[in-house]
């Protein structure tokens, strides 16, 4: 059985982040779409969820009221997309200031330890903060634990 947890931290300032080596874009649906889908389901091969995911069900996503390719974030090395960052806001709270959520947060398994998550993590919540922000939230496999080690270390619990 499955224990997703839902971890926050609050935003009160843009994030700093270090010279990586890679790129940090916005997702370009007219150019992004194939090599993010081959992406996504190489990240997600085991996951019920996130893994084997089809065309149609990108589509669907970036249909969504909520999708804003300004706040996508991809990683880009030596023209490879590498790691992939997806805000949603959740403006839809009841007597509660809209969430900034990191949607799906992946990096390719071959460039895992270098980076690549927390910068596009980085990147996501600074966009988060721009977009006046100051909670955000995602959610998490307990038994992930390179994902719960790099979200620890940015602050959410």
């Amino acid at each position: 059985m499955r224990h997703i947890l839902k971890i926050h931290r609050t935003l009160q300032g843009r994030i700093p982040d270090t010279d990586h080596g890679f790129s940090i874009e916005n997702f370009n649906p007219a150019l992004h779409k194939a090599a993010w889908l081959i992406l996504n389901n190489r990240i997600f091969a085991d996951h019920p969820d996130q893994g084997n995911w089809e065309l149609q069900d990108l589509e669907n996503r970036i249909a969504q009221p909520w999708f804003d390719a300004n706040g996508f974030f991809i990683a880009i090395d030596s023209g490879q997309l590498v790691g992939t960052c997806w805000t949603k806001i959740h403006h839809d709270l009841v007597n509660q200031a809209p969430v900034g959520e990191l949607y799906v947060v992946g990096v390719d398994p071959q460039h895992i330890g270098h980076g690549i998550g927390r910068a596009v993590s980085i990147a996501a919540m600074n966009y988060l903060f721009t977009k006046g922000i100051t909670e955000a939230m995602l959610y998490v496999d307990a038994d992930n634990i390179n994902g719960l080690k790099l979200y620890e270390s940015l602050g959410f619990n």
